[in-house]
């Protein structure tokens, strides 16, 4: 499984101001599903209406994407704090290249566990 820091944000209901994170993410072998902090992803074959992935079990959409090296991943009329996985701030900090985290924007957090076996029986019942 491929692994890489992504932007996640949760867009349905939100107006730019859902929860954010910044995280180490796993792919499915066909890159369309993202898994993070609990939850899995599936790629939106026909654009959404705020993002470019749902959430399989609540059906949200979320915007998913590459970190900015200008740190500017919120929309640009969004607010809040974007949640950082505590385990990959210094490679965040490398990409970016800056030398510590602004704390009026980030804060650190533990993403939970995913289950990936959880995600793939409900994928299952859906295809009966």
């Amino acid at each position: 499984m491929q692994s890489r820091i992504m932007y996640i944000e949760h867009k349905t209901d939100q107006n730019d101001r859902g929860e954010a994170w910044i995280g180490m993410v796993e792919f499915s072998k066909s890159g369309q599903t993202v898994y993070f902090n609990g939850h899995a992803y599936k790629k939106l074959k026909s654009g959404g209406t705020v993002g470019n992935f749902y959430d399989i079990e609540s059906e949200d959409e979320f915007w998913i994407s590459g970190v900015k090296k200008n740190r500017q991943d919120r929309h640009w009329a969004g607010s809040g704090k974007i949640k950082i996985e505590k385990a990959i701030i210094e490679e965040y900090l490398n990409i970016v290249d800056f030398s510590e985290l602004d704390e009026q924007h980030y804060e650190l957090g533990e993403p939970d566990r995913t289950d990936k076996r959880k995600f793939l029986e409900i994928e299952n019942e859906k295809i009966e």
